[in-house]
This record gives C-alpha cells, sequence and structure tokens, in this order.
C-alpha cells in the first residue's frame, strides 16, 4: 500500500536540499501517478485525476467520463448501464468522476501498481527537479547575459567546473574554460554569462564561459567605472584566451585619454584585470581615423617603420626591420593574427635593411 507519510518525509527533504517548494513536487509527484496509471492499468487517452492530500495524508485517484447512450471511446466516454442505479442523477453529456482510488489499492493489485508507479515517478520526479532547478538558474541570471559574475568555485571535475551562485550550482562546461586556469575548490573568478535562452519549453539554458573575447571588456567594466558612464568605450576586442587580448578604445571627450583611462596610474586598472584572467597579456589600442596608426600600435612591442593599406583588398603592407619581425608576429604567430583581426586587414610583414629606414 501507499504510505503518503513516507512521502511527505520525501518532499520535505527534497524541498529544503533543491530549494524547490513543496507544491510544485506535490504537483510532480501527482503528475508521475497518472502517467503510471495510463501507461499499466488504462491507455494514453484516459483522463485521470490524481489528489494528493498530505494533510489527511491520503490519495485519490479518478477518471473523468462523459455520460453517453452509445459508447464510442471506452476511455473518454461511459453508458448509463455502466452506471446502474446512480445513472438517473445525471444526463446525457455529463462529464463525471469515477473513483478508482479503491481498486487501485486493493490487496490483488494495489502493491503491483505502487511498485511501477514509484519507478515512473521517480524518473518524471528527477527530470522535473532537473527542469525545475534550470529554471531557478536561467531566472538567476535572465537579466545579466554579457556581464561578468563573480562566483566561487564549488567543485571540480574531469570535464567541468561547478560554481556556486547563491546557494546554486552553475556548470562552467569543458568548452568554455580556458587551460591556464587553476580551478580549485574555494577559488573565485569572474565568469562571463554568455548566453540565457529560453526557446524550448521546459528547457532554459545558461553558458558560462572564461574562453569569449566578451570577457575581457566585461570584466574592465568592473575596474574602470568610466565605461559604465559612457566616457569610454571598448569599441573592439580580440583574444587567444589566457595569451593575448587585443582591446580598440575611444572616449567620447576630447580631454579624456581613453587607453590611460583603462591602464591607469601605475598599470593598476589593466593589472588587475590581467589578474582575473591569470595573467593574459593585454594591449590597449586607441581607435583613430587611420587604420594604418592602429596597425602599428596593433603589432606592439615591434617598432614599425612604415605602413602602407589597400582599402579594396582590405591588405596592409607592414615595413620592419629584421630584428622586429619575430616581436611582430609574437609565439605561434598570435600577434599578428589578432593585429589582423582587430582591424580585418591582411598583414603583410617586409624586411627591410636598416639604411632604408622611413619615418611615416
Amino acid at each position: 500500500m501507499l504510505d503518503v507519510k513516507k512521502i511527505e518525509a520525501a518532499i520535505n527533504m527534497i524541498s529544503a536540499e533543491k530549494k524547490i517548494s513543496k507544491e510544485k513536487l506535490i504537483e510532480i509527484i501527482e503528475s508521475a501517478l497518472k502517467t503510471a496509471y495510463k501507461k499499466d492499468y488504462g491507455t494514453k487517452d484516459d483522463k485521470v485525476n490524481v489528489k494528493l492530500n498530505l494533510e489527511e495524508w491520503t490519495i485519490e485517484i479518478s477518471l473523468e467520463k462523459t455520460l453517453v447512450k452509445k459508447v464510442e471511446n471506452p476511455s473518454l466516454e461511459i453508458s448509463f448501464e455502466e452506471l446502474w442505479e446512480d445513472a438517473s442523477n445525471f444526463e446525457e453529456w455529463d462529464v463525471i468522476e469515477i473513483d478508482v482510488t479503491d481498486d487501485v489499492m486493493n490487496d490483488d493489485w494495489g502493491e503491483s501498481f505502487w511498485r511501477i508507479a514509484s519507478q515512473a515517478a521517480r524518473q518524471v520526479i528527477i527530470q522535473k527537479i532537473a527542469d525545475s532547478e534550470k529554471e531557478k538558474i536561467y531566472e538567476l541570471f535572465e537579466w545579466k547575459e554579457w556581464q561578468v559574475v563573480n562566483m566561487k568555485v564549488d567543485l571540480v571535475e574531469w570535464w567541468k567546473v561547478v560554481f556556486d551562485y547563491n546557494w546554486n550550482q552553475v556548470i562552467l562546461p569543458k568548452s568554455e574554460q580556458v587551460s591556464k586556469d587553476n580551478y580549485v575548490a574555494d577559488a573565485r573568478f569572474y565568469v562571463l554569462v554568455a548566453e540565457v535562452t529560453n526557446k524550448e519549453l521546459w528547457n532554459p539554458k545558461v553558458v558560462l564561459s572564461r574562453k569569449r573575447p566578451e570577457i575581457v571588456p566585461a570584466i574592465f567594466e568592473a575596474y574602470v567605472p568610466e565605461i559604465a558612464e559612457g566616457i569610454v568605450t571598448i569599441d573592439k576586442v580580440v583574444r587567444h584566451p589566457w595569451i593575448k587580448s587585443k582591446l580598440l578604445v575611444s572616449s567620447n571627450y576630447e580631454q579624456i585619454d581613453p587607453v590611460w583611462t583603462l591602464i591607469w596610474q601605475k598599470w593598476m586598472r589593466v593589472k588587475s584585470v590581467m589578474e582575473e584572467l591569470s595573467w593574459e597579456k593585454i594591449d590597449v589600442i586607441p581607435n583613430w581615423n587611420d587604420v594604418r596608426e592602429i596597425i602599428k600600435r596593433a603589432l606592439t612591442p615591434a617598432q614599425v617603420l612604415k605602413v602602407e593599406v589597400n582599402e579594396n583588398d582590405l591588405l596592409a603592407n607592414v615595413y620592419i626591420n629584421s630584428e622586429e619581425k619575430p616581436k611582430a608576429v609574437g609565439k605561434s604567430w598570435v600577434n599578428i593574427n589578432l593585429a589582423s583581426e582587430l582591424v580585418w586587414y591582411k598583414i603583410n610583414l617586409i624586411e627591410v635593411e636598416s639604411e632604408n629606414k622611413e619615418e611615416s
């Protein structure tokens, strides 16, 4: 027989641990019992009602059927003859509830029903709890897309990092992790809320990232109030995670230097961001109107002699001394590739002899 007291104890425990309301859990269990009844003792067309009453420790199970003279669909209809003496209390097309609780709970098959129902209920409860937790996470981050949130590492597994946010577990997937980050329990990280979607019913989705380039300006905003105030703008960011990022910045006020604003005295602000990104190098470049000047600065730390651009082909010929080429290219060609991505120009390095140096 069903032990409603045990069900109540389980509801109280799950509600406390998973922060899901008791009403929601009761609804989940009632839905699971409906599914179990249809699967093993009825049909998919049956209109099953289940009422779990924890105050009285009872469960009521009933079927809704329409009263007709001639039954065409036994799952949804019942005849006057089947009602016997009770038929006089109703008229044709009345919708009536037939109590099947005793039938389900009798000694012949009540135990069997509960075993089958409990298995189905367990699966539904697990899925519904997962869905409810997704909903909660979605609501927590619904208005935080493209922002960074400072969170503590709760658990580290081989393929994922689990963060704690307001006593909720949020996963940073392997695909969005940066290899240089040292993910250990209780460590704190700024994490980018990269995607918050709810396109499918019961399938809200929140994607966290430490890898995407948007995390760099988002962390800068946490340290540079002039960004939130609209005084300084980060116009573009390109990034090779944990190696280097390059930012194009501008100011809405002539008297404000956007590069200095992000770097600040003794490089205080940019160093803070670099530390948050496991000491990833960051180049801050003023967004001048002249693409040649931007390319020069983007190839830092190399000293560039001259830049010629072909705007039609989006090609830039960059003249440098031979000893400057390794600096311009960077390790694994990261520096030149990021510079090219920043301006959308293909950069062609041309080495010149020292006697042909020309200042542009």
